[in-house]
This record gives structure tokens, sequence and C-alpha cells, in this order.
């Protein structure tokens, strides 16, 4: 695991800005250690804004956020916790990460990165009664 023991690859109020260190805002890139990957800012700062649909039965085109932030206490810092948001909102806490993957090699990879709308689409198709709180985007 890239050199690292434990769920956050580095300790945390070493890696990444929480409520803890009284910010009032988002701080400069690379302001605090790198993890042990070598990478910036992978958990707290700001969430990072994903391409990946939170749910898309419920809440339909709303992205996953990932990592944390500035203001969220230290157990929300971690890859493990998710929240979500229209892809069109402004939130202060909301940032995003310019990446390179590889691209999946099957039938369903119509949107490249391996993300695919097809397939976040046809999940959003449940048969039998929804979970207690769900709107059906039918």
């Amino acid at each position: 695991m890239g050199g690292s023991i434990g769920p956050r690859h580095g300790p945390l109020d070493q890696i990444a800005w929480t409520e803890e260190d009284g910010t009032t805002g988002p701080q400069p890139s690379a302001s605090k250690d790198a993890n042990a990957y070598g990478l910036f800012d992978t958990l707290g700062n700001v969430w990072e804004w994903c391409w990946d649909r939170l749910d898309p039965a419920r809440y339909g085109d709303y992205r996953v956020l990932k990592g944390g932030g500035w203001a969220d206490p230290q157990w929300s810092c971690r890859v493990g916790v998710r929240r979500g948001n229209a892809p069109d909102a402004t939130v202060d806490d909301v940032g995003f990460r310019v990446a390179r993957g590889a691209v999946a090699e099957h039938e369903l990879a119509d949107g490249g990165q391996g993300w695919s709308e097809r397939a976040d689409r046809q999940r959003a198709m449940l048969d039998g009664p929804l979970p207690v709180g769900w709107t059906p985007l039918k």
C-alpha cells in the first residue's frame, strides 16, 4: 500500500487540513506533507469531485465527493466517506483532481476512464419496492 500502514496513508494532522486546524477556507495545495504515495491533498482541504454518480436510482446526476474538507472532523477525512452533490453546484469545500487512469476495456465503458452512463442507468432501474425514502427517477 505505498509504504503506509493504516487507512490514511500517513498521519492525518501532517497530510490533511481538517476542522482541527481551525482554518476558515481551503488552503494552498501542497502546504502539508505528501501522503505515503507522494500525493498531496488527497484527504482533507477540499472534497474531491468524482465523475462517478452517487446513486443514480435515488440522486440522478449527483456526483460522488470523497476525501473530506477543511471544515470536517477527522473521522470524515478518509476515502471511505462519501458525500454527493449536483454537478453544477458551487460549494466552497469542493474541488477536483485532474488525473489520468486506464480506460476500461469492456462493453459498458462508453464514458471513458471506466465510467459508463449506460451502466449507471441500468443500476438505477430497480425492480420491486424501493427502499424507504427513495424517489425513483422514472
